[in-house]
């Protein structure tokens, strides 16, 4: 699959299998789409239904069984592990459900370690995750560590660190999935807030007032993407036409 002008992330014919004969499990089955630059995508559908297997592939965490992935024209499944490691840092954001803090560092030794591992000076690196800080609202939070966070502060350190490179790409995995009302609030207005500024963002999530910020809204069922709903405009595709079948 090659992607089209403006895409900046695409799949094709995408699957992730697991085990063997009788125990072969097709977590992701010939799944192909394209993501726009500046374009916000929300995946939805049941538990186990190969969401989350297909962030992890989008965003070079697992290797396909087959298909490809490209970012930025760059195929992934190529791509020898310190290369798609450097790839990562630089073009990639992730935002998981259990925010993967690392507990002994504060908040803004946190949101600046990203900076340091791609090769930027220590003092770049702080200057550019205490202005992400200030964007999210938690400079004055910037020296407690983790423990001292509520679960809304941590994913909100979460999404600083995901922006510390200036990525390409947020990727997020049930973002609000271990928050509460008024922090999944929070977590909601700074997600609108990176797609006004044109970040493109594609969110695994069973929250509806997340899916239903998105441009689009794509839903999978057994591994397949099976309707997708361009909120935008108002018009709602079968699987077929997803595929790019559309005859």
């Amino acid at each position: 699959m090659t992607s089209t002008s403006g895409s900046i992330l695409s799949a094709g014919s995408l699957r992730k299998e697991y085990g063997k004969g009788a125990a072969l499990v097709r977590a992701v089955d010939d799944v192909s789409l394209e993501v726009a630059r500046g374009e916000s995508v929300a995946i939805v559908g049941p538990s186990g239904c190969g969401k989350s297997t297909l962030l992890y592939l989008l965003g070079g965490l697992e290797r396909p069984t087959s298909g490809t992935v490209q970012l930025a024209q760059r195929r992934l499944e190529d791509m020898p592990e310190a290369g798609l490691a450097r790839l990562r840092r630089r073009a990639l954001g992730f935002v998981f459900q259990a925010f993967h803090l690392v507990d002994e560092l504060t908040a803004l030794e946190n949101v600046e370690l990203p900076v340091l591992l791609a090769g930027a000076s220590p003092r770049k690196a702080r200057a550019r995750a205490t202005d992400l800080l200030e964007q999210v609202g938690l400079e004055d939070r910037a020296e407690h560590l983790p423990s001292a966070l509520s679960g809304g502060q941590r994913q909100r350190v979460a999404i600083a660190r995901a922006l510390a490179n200036e990525p390409a790409v947020v990727l997020a995995d049930e973002p609000t999935g271990n928050l509460d009302s008024a922090a999944t609030t929070e977590v909601l207005r700074l997600f609108d807030q990176l797609h006004a500024d044109g970040q493109t963002l594609v969110v695994v999530t069973h929250d509806e007032r997340i899916a239903a910020t998105a441009d689009r809204l794509i839903t999978m069922r057994d591994g397949r993407l099976v309707d997708e709903t361009r909120l935008t405009g108002g018009t709602t595709r079968s699987v077929t036409q997803i595929a790019g079948f559309d005859g």
